[in-house]
């Protein structure tokens, strides 16, 4: 009879424990699974990428429904255990389940730690730490605009970011005066602030709570000070305390979490906990790490593998924060007898500090460029002595050597933990090159899940490889256009050229994709590339579209959508704007705003009344929505201004007649200012044309948005013809070579300056690219005209189709 197992708890701990026990004794248990969550096990620490909208549920899910069927683990799901009877060995549920137990593991994790204010029960105060607090965040986003988060942490930081995703005005209160004071120190965390504070956060630092404000709902929050801020939302993110209530009520030893020895065994036999809940040698760890390799030492426990036990872990931290890269690990402040290493660089955004004493690195911190992140974190666990060669642990030898990951990788035991995400081991990194032959990291990431989350592991994982195969037995892979095929931008191009092929499905079929029906990322890109090359034999797939492209217009985070007619060069007339303004009337438009390129935009019209809508408009489509010329911003240069040199407004309207619809691999924003004043700000768009005494400058490569980048000058020109032939050019070049969804900014970093003036120099190049995007634009229709005119295309606008943002959830 096979011994029964029982896991309390179907998150990341309990669930990687049992994946271990899995591959040390398979079929030696009959295993029970219970989790009060309605989901499969999936990662936490991704809930922030679900809320930022870099995720949707299905990507950040561990192990599906699939797997414990596939393992014969019996799952219970929505059930909460509420009883443990230690002498017979049962647990019961509150849905009125009894299941038995041979062993049972405590794996209840922790609970978000709510500050006892006054007015904390009221509507719209929440925690961040599950699916439901980011759907509750989610719909709230639809009605309300102030939120307020309650904690600069970790988490903090993470669910403030995801709000101003959701376009809310976000406010991160503080007791402390710096952020993540518990991981940073302060040199890092103002460089933090300073950055977020770029991307629109507001901060309250050294604020103490006092009351939240409002009847049934929070209106907002009020300090110690006197002092207000309003919200309509409040997230608390002040920390986490082990659940325990469970082991409490059994009879089993609590302190600050369920306590434990070295063998996470509990005080009653047969009983073990692991995870946020768990207290070992005085210390209850709220990071995954520690947490797989208690469940690492559990399950060697459990399949009777010889163990020297857990003996506590060594923490670090890593944040991701639209564009900013935070590390730390170990002991990072400077105290009495420690010393510290130090390079910062302000114009980079770069900051590091290793502190050292007794000639070992102890701690790390790095801001911008968390590269060594790996390296340093591995010195710290094991001990590694520097004395004499302190400097060399950032600043290299002198030739700019520091010691390689490989020799670090040699000190690693087998059970250290390579990737906290996933919680995969050295050893199970070793064991799948060997026994599975590995050899490149994203076999690593197929067969272990290494590196297969937030990445930052990957470089540790090239080390773990380049020491079993050694520099030559590593095979270099290069990343695909996506996950399902190993082809570059470039081959499936090249492939769609010499073989003709005009469809999705031919390319996916012929250049072998190892998911035949294609993915979210790689059918947009092909159906570009398609187009791109063979503009008259490919047949546009809109269901190879997203949403926005597709319904030919931006949907709006609670389901509609909103319409922006072309309006050449940001010139309109009377008649136009009476007849938006009475549409607008007509279809009960909540909001009508003038656009930072110059268009009013029509926000909040219903799906089903858009076709209806661009009827009674009789205008072109202006393309808000679309990987394409968006608008081209005007200044009113001579025809008005004193200070104009050339007619700014003429121009502007000559570029977007010639290149509106034009599909690019994104999105494409233009301007012409008629003097150096720059109004129309040219120089920060994509294609800017500068008025000069006698002429043009046509600037490239600016993007105004998050990453924000100023233009480089390509030319200066003498006529507004050679405005166009160069234009043009440019934009063919742009089309044929950059990668799909890859902005101009981008592309000309990538592909170089020089390069693209060498190719676009010879005026019968500039002949040839215009040639073909003349042949290009020639064929494309508007497509609200041909909705409009095609009855199958308009019944696709049905009020059922569309899902929200929270329905990913669903």
């Amino acid at each position: 009879m096979k011994k029964k197992i029982v896991l309390v708890g179907n998150g990341m701990a309990g669930v990687n424990c049992i994946e271990q026990l899995l591959k040390l004794a398979p079929n030696s248990y009959e295993i029970t699974i219970f989790g009060k969550e309605p989901h499969p096990n999936y990662n936490r620490i991704l809930l922030s990428s679900v809320l930022a909208g870099d995720a949707d549920m299905k990507d950040i899910v561990i192990n599906d429904w699939s797997w414990y069927t596939d393992n014969n683990i019996t799952l219970h799901t929505g059930h909460t255990v509420n009883k443990i009877d230690t002498e017979r060995k049962l647990v019961s549920t509150d849905l009125g389940i009894t299941v038995g137990y041979d062993e049972l593991i405590l794996a209840t994790g922790s609970l978000p730690f709510m500050l006892p204010l006054p007015g904390a029960d009221k509507e719209g105060v929440i925690a961040f730490r599950d699916i439901g607090d980011c759907e509750t965040m989610m719909e709230t986003a639809k009605k309300y605009k102030k939120a307020v988060v309650i904690g600069g942490g970790l988490l903090g930081l993470e669910a403030a970011r995801g709000l101003l995703n959701l376009n809310m005005e976000v406010s991160v209160v503080h007791i402390n005066e710096y952020l993540m004071n518990l991981q940073l120190d302060r040199t890092a965390s103002l460089m933090l602030q300073q950055e977020l504070e770029q991307q629109g956060m507001k901060f309250l630092l050294k604020k103490n709570s006092e009351t939240i404000l409002g009847k049934k709902r929070v209106t907002g929050l009020r300090f110690t000070d006197g002092s207000e801020v309003d919200a309509d939302l409040i997230v608390m993110a002040v920390g986490i305390r082990p659940n325990m209530a469970l082991a409490k009520n059994s009879g089993i030893e609590i302190n600050r979490g369920i306590v434990v020895n070295d063998f996470l065994e509990t005080s009653v036999p047969h009983i073990y906990s692991i995870g946020e809940c768990t207290e070992h040698r005085g210390v209850a760890y709220g990071l995954v790490a520690p947490l797989y390799e208690q469940g690492a030492v559990l399950a060697k426990r459990l399949a009777g593998v010889s163990t020297d036990g857990y003996q506590g872990s060594v923490v670090s931290t890593k944040l991701k924060v639209s564009g900013v890269d935070v590390f730390s690990a170990g002991e990072y402040a400077d105290k009495p007898g420690t010393r510290a290493v130090r390079v910062q660089d302000d114009f980079d955004g770069i900051y590091k500090k290793v502190v050292i004493r007794d000639g070992k690195v102890i701690g790390a911190v790095l801001f911008g460029d968390i590269s060594d992140g790996s390296r340093l974190f591995a010195m710290i666990r094991n001990g590694e002595d520097v004395t004499g060669k302190e400097k060399t642990v950032l600043l290299g030898d002198g030739g700019g050597k520091t010691k390689s990951g490989v020799d670090l990788v040699a000190g690693m035991s087998a059970d250290e933990i390579v990737c906290g995400c996933n919680g995969v081991s050295k050893g199970a990194i070793v064991q799948a090159i060997q026994e599975k032959g590995c050899s490149s990291v994203n076999d690593i990431k197929a067969c272990t899940k290494a590196s297969a989350s937030c990445g930052g592991c990957k470089p540790l994982v090239a080390d773990v490889l380049t020491y079993v195969l050694g520099a030559d037995g590593v095979k270099t892979v290069k990343e695909g256009i996506c996950g399902c095929t190993t082809l570059g931008r470039d081959e499936v191009v090249e492939a769609i050229r010499t073989m003709q092929l005009t469809t999705t499905k031919e390319v996916m079929n012929v250049l072998e994709w190892s998911n035949t029906e294609g993915c979210s990322k790689c059918r947009p890109a092909l159906n570009y590339y398609l187009g791109m090359v063979w503009p008259e034999e490919h047949e546009d797939e809109r269901e190879s579209r997203f949403v926005n492209e597709r319904n030919h217009a931006n949907i709006q985070k609670d389901g509609t959508y909103s319409v922006v007619p072309r309006m050449y060069g940001g010139v309109t007339t009377p008649k136009d704007l009476k007849k938006i303004a009475e549409i607008a009337e007509k279809y009960e438009v909540p909001l009508v705003k003038v656009t930072g390129g110059q268009r009013i935009d029509l926000l909040g019209v219903k799906k089903e009344d858009l076709p209806g809508m661009w009827a009674d408009l009789d205008m072109p489509s202006g393309y808000a929505y679309g990987k394409s010329l968006r608008t081209v911003k005007t200044c009113v240069g001579s025809t008005f201004c004193r200070f104009g040199t050339q007619d700014a407004i003429g121009m502007g309207i000559q570029l977007e007649k010639k290149f509106e619809r034009l599909y690019t691999p994104a999105k494409v924003k233009m301007a012409v200012s008629g003097c150096p004043r720059n109004c129309a700000e040219a120089t920060i768009k994509d294609f800017g044309v500068v008025a000069i005494d006698g002429g043009w400058e046509l600037h490239v490569g600016g993007n105004g948005g998050t990453k924000l980048r100023g233009t480089d000058l390509l030319c200066k020109v003498k006529t507004e013809e050679e405005v166009l032939e160069w234009s043009g050019a440019y934009l063919q070049y742009y089309r044929e070579t950059g990668k799909y969804n890859e902005r101009t900014s981008e592309w000309l970093e990538r592909v170089g300056l020089e390069t693209i003036k060498a190719t676009l120099a010879s005026s019968e190049d500039r002949a040839a690219f215009n040639d073909r995007i003349n042949k290009a634009l020639s064929l494309l229709k508007d497509p609200w005209k041909e909705i409009i005119e095609e009855k199958a295309l308009r019944q696709t606008f049905s009020p059922i189709e569309e899902q929200s943002a929270a329905s990913i959830f669903k």
